[in-house]
């Protein structure tokens, strides 16, 4: 995998969850990353609306999904298309892989969904950032960090953002919707596979309340 450094990182992902697995019972969802941005991109220069290139970024999901889910020993080789079959995949596996459901919907807004379906009492969104900032990091240096946030006040600063197919911000207005009316606790961190288990303690990344 030395020339597919993704594969390595997701390889690095199932082992931190194996791990957690053996206590937990865990739902992922995976995102489209830069081949969904990329397929976006020439669908958009070739006339495509938005929901088609949604629907787009969904397949590309799945079938990271479906990668993701060969590297782990205690998920089924099964990317399930409803939330009805993620749990019922969940009483027999460990670990259920999921990807896009709808168009309209990022992967940030399946896995909230998917989490208040399912009652989980943790959500955990791994982003390109180390947690919420009152704007875009990358684009002003003095954005204030948020150690601990109310979700209302989440859904304020995301409500500001892109909310178009492939757009990549730290979480999207109906996600944070969604954490706001579920009152589930989610943690906002670095997504990097060494972080896991630091977020599910609370030791990184911004706390959103209800």
């Amino acid at each position: 995998m030395k020339d597919f450094p993704e594969c390595r990182m997701m390889k690095d992902f199932a082992v931190e969850l194996e791990k957690i697995a053996k206590n937990k019972k865990i739902f992922v969802v995976v995102g489209g990353g830069k081949v969904a941005r990329d397929y976006i991109k020439i669908a958009k220069n070739s006339g495509a609306n938005d929901v088609l290139c949604d629907l787009i970024g969904i397949r590309v999901t799945k079938l990271n999904a479906l990668l993701f889910s060969s590297m782990l020993n205690s998920s089924p080789k099964e990317v399930p298309d409803t939330f009805e079959r993620a749990l019922e995949l969940s009483k027999l596996w460990n670990i259920v892989v999921m990807g896009g459901t709808f168009p309209g919907h990022t992967t940030d807004a399946t896995a909230a969904l998917l989490a208040e379906y399912v009652g989980a009492d943790l959500l955990l969104n791994a982003t390109a950032v180390d947690g919420v900032y009152s704007e875009d990091p990358k684009k002003n240096p003095n954005a204030i960090f948020y150690r601990r946030i109310k979700a209302k006040e989440l859904v304020e600063i995301v409500s500001k953002g892109e909310v178009k197919a492939g757009s990549s911000n730290v979480l999207d207005i109906l996600a944070a919707k969604i954490v706001e009316r579920s009152g589930i606790k989610t943690i906002i961190f670095k997504g990097e596979p060494k972080n896991i288990e630091k977020a599910i303690y609370g030791e990184i990344g911004t706390v959103v309340e209800p």
